[in-house]
């Protein structure tokens, strides 16, 4: 795999390598159309589209003024991504109070009691972790999910909050840096790369084709219309190879990504194009780059790592 320099995560010195036995079975990638789809879930106020993977489970939204969610005993932390500058609005409601949560932001919301309400139409995005099973049963995969899929390590919590646990937000609304890839924050369960995204298509000559050694790669496309290529190393098995992946997908939509399978994603829009990247539990090579991870003060790494 031939990698391209230009490309600020090429600094990482994970880019591209494995640290891992090589895998002798494979797990294909998981889409999830929202588009032209019923939803799980509708009421007057709310569509609800559910979409997982191993560690995780994504709950897309649209919403109107009034929609509710709860979660009565939430496991652990969650999140909450508003991602449109004029979108959605809400309020979150815990045992500790209610926070008004405006557009375009990012929050993590304690384990146990808690309650969502939308102050402002828009689009409303919640990542759970797997431990959530009323959640991940109402995903349009679940069936993919009813083995655990390979290659993939166990989701394992990350310390605790710096001032413990509460209800945190982060403004989206922020300055652009080429040092560092997008706009990463991380909680305990989470750690969630949202970019601005491009106009256009992407330069066919400047791909960036990788991989990843033991997780998922959700990629979240908000906007415009993608292309997914996925391709899975050979091994000695020609019974476990997986034939080259290259899946045309609008928006908005999900793809997992499993590891270890070489991957980019292509943006082919004429217009406006935004993908968003998921991950559970936060990744390693991010948060040891300096300045990457935005929240990073609030959250630490593991001893161990």
């Amino acid at each position: 795999m031939v990698l391209d320099r230009t490309d600020v995560r090429s600094t990482m010195s994970s880019y591209g390598a494995s640290t891992r036995p090589p895998a002798s079975a494979y797990a294909p990638c998981e889409y999830a159309r929202f588009y032209g789809t019923e939803p799980q879930e509708s009421s007057p106020t709310a569509r609800t589209w559910y979409a997982r993977g191993q560690n995780f489970v994504l709950v897309y939204s649209e919403v109107q003024p009034g929609a509710e969610f709860s979660r009565a005993q939430q496991p652990d932390e969650y999140v909450i991504l508003l991602p449109e500058r004029d979108g959605a609005a809400v309020e979150v409601t815990t045992d500790d109070g209610t926070t008004s949560v405006s557009p375009y932001s990012l929050t993590f919301v304690p384990a146990g009691k808690s309650h969502l309400k939308v102050t402002r139409p828009g689009r409303v995005v919640q990542l759970f972790s797997h431990r959530s099973e009323d959640l991940t049963a109402k995903a349009s995969n679940a069936a993919s999910y009813a083995q655990p899929h390979p290659n993939i390590a166990p989701l394992e919590p990350w310390p605790d909050p710096v001032g413990g646990f509460r209800v945190r937000t982060y403004s989206l609304d922020v300055p652009p840096d080429k040092s560092r890839f997008g706009n990463i924050f991380r909680c305990t369960t989470f750690m969630v790369n949202y970019m601005d995204g491009s106009s256009g298509p992407r330069d066919p000559a400047r791909l960036s084709p990788h991989s990843h050694d033991d997780f998922e790669q959700c990629s979240l496309v908000l906007q415009g219309e993608y292309v997914h290529h996925i391709r899975f190393p050979w091994t000695s098995n020609l019974g476990a190879w997986l034939e080259d992946d290259h899946t045309r997908i609008g928006s908005p939509s999900v793809a997992v990504i499993p590891p270890p399978s070489i991957h980019t994603s292509q943006s082919i829009s004429t217009g406006w194009n935004q993908l968003i990247d998921i991950f559970s539990p936060p990744r390693v090579d991010f948060s040891e780059k300096p300045g990457w991870v935005l929240n990073a003060d609030d959250y630490p790494m593991p001893e161990h790592v």
